[in-house]
């Protein structure tokens, strides 16, 4: 990157990343069996969903025109966000399930604090359990989904404790 910002974009992107934010490429992929649905959708998702998402500083979008697959249409978005930090981009991935991410600044090492790593960490553990939970849910009987069910809940009664005991400085 040129060390002299030339647009006001510039400026707040180096001041963001400064700071702990990412600037990051996202891309997204949508498919219905009506074609003129894409184009609203794909825009809906950029302008209003993903640019007021917490956390999101700004975001462009580019979104391919839709072609015919099989009996679908499909398109694609690559989108380019700025993030005030990797808790933003993780939460937007929980909630945007792009298909993959490239983060493009910082290029150099990026530093998470041990209580956001912490926090990141019990987050994918509980939407790891949840994706488990609603897997498990379409193949198990409804007396072994009770039991599967049972121990979720004492396992997101455990974590709780363990964030506790840490926000209060006591050993596990």
């Amino acid at each position: 990157m040129n060390d002299t910002p030339k647009t006001e974009v510039d400026v707040a992107t180096r001041k963001a990343i400064a700071n702990g934010g990412i600037l990051a490429k996202a891309y997204f992929d949508m498919y219905s069996e009506r074609e003129e649905d894409l184009q609203p959708l794909m825009t809906d998702l950029i302008s209003n969903r993903l640019l007021k998402f917490p956390g999101v500083l700004y975001c462009v979008g580019e979104i391919a025109p839709p072609i015919k697959s099989e009996e679908l249409y499909t398109t694609n978005a690559a989108v380019t966000l700025l993030v005030k930090d990797f808790w933003t981009l993780l939460d937007m991935s929980f909630n945007f399930v792009p298909a993959g991410i490239e983060v493009l600044q910082p290029e150099g090492d990026y530093v998470v604090k041990h209580t956001d790593l912490q926090a990141i960490m019990i987050n994918i553990t509980q939407v790891s359990a949840q994706f488990s939970e609603y897997i498990l849910s379409k193949v198990l009987t409804k007396e072994d989904m009770e039991k599967v069910k049972k121990d979720v809940k004492r396992r997101e009664e455990l974590g709780r404790k363990i964030l506790d005991k840490k926000d209060k400085g006591q050993d596990l």
